[in-house]
């Protein structure tokens, strides 16, 4: 009996021991971070509107890169404006959505518009994507920047310039989502040539259907957007 105690007492303490020696547990590794989404990813995904990454949150200041057949107009957005619109146009550019695509709006001495994806596919499904309404906090004055809109929550992916002072569409509820700040003689001289009629009523389900290739066809002269590169300060 007292070797069974002695024993059991010998095996008590190994037994601490070795639990004293063992390694604690390391807790376990955290999930590698998800690989930023390259260009073409990016690009593939303007197939699908709906998806969560469309809500990212932009930075408070980004500056787009607009270069276009005459030159570059550099914008910068500013999120305090106006929060949905600048999320959006942020997204979208940083994606190419409006790499080869059309000024298919230019109205002298007023706007200039473009907005219009150059893939109908991709043109079709955003214009379905409305936003919830921004409050205005800036007016439309001459060089602001503004998504295009009939009613302040049926805004898309349309962005004008202000060629003039417009602040009479800051009563209309137009909010402004940011502002050139280099290059506004280029937008000054873009080809107002066709003025509204791109958009007339006849032509939207062309305009929509087929994008550039219907605007190509019908109205050669309007000038392009070759890319546009987002950067932040």
């Amino acid at each position: 009996m007292r070797r069974m105690l002695l024993l059991a007492g010998v095996l008590a303490v190994a037994t601490q021991q070795s639990r004293a020696q063992a390694p604690a547990r390391r807790p376990a590794a955290a999930p590698p971070a998800a690989a930023p989404l390259d260009s073409a990813r990016l690009r593939g995904m303007l197939y699908w509107p709906t998806d969560p990454y469309w809500a990212t949150r932009a930075p408070d200041t980004v500056l787009m890169d607009v270069q276009t057949n005459r030159g570059t107009i550099t914008i910068e957005l500013r999120r305090a404006w106006a929060p949905h619109g600048v999320d959006r146009v942020y997204n979208l550019a940083r994606a190419g959505y409006f790499d080869d695509s059309r000024f298919y709006r230019v109205v002298d001495g007023f706007i200039a518009q473009f907005g219009l994806a150059g893939d109908p596919v991709i043109a079709e499904r955003w214009s379905h994507q409305t936003l919830p309404p921004d409050a205005r906090r800036a007016s439309n004055t001459r060089g602001t920047v503004t998504l295009a809109q009939f009613k302040p929550d049926d805004r898309t992916t349309n962005v004008f310039i202000n060629l003039r002072d417009n602040s009479r569409l800051d009563a209309m509820g137009f909010a402004p989502i940011g502002r050139v700040v280099k290059g506004m003689a280029v937008a000054d001289r873009l080809y107002a040539g066709y003025g509204e009629r791109p958009m007339a009523a006849a032509n939207t389900k062309r305009v929509y259907g087929e994008a550039n290739r219907f605007l190509d066809a019908k109205y050669p002269k309007l000038d392009r957007i070759r890319k546009v590169t987002v950067r932040t300060r």
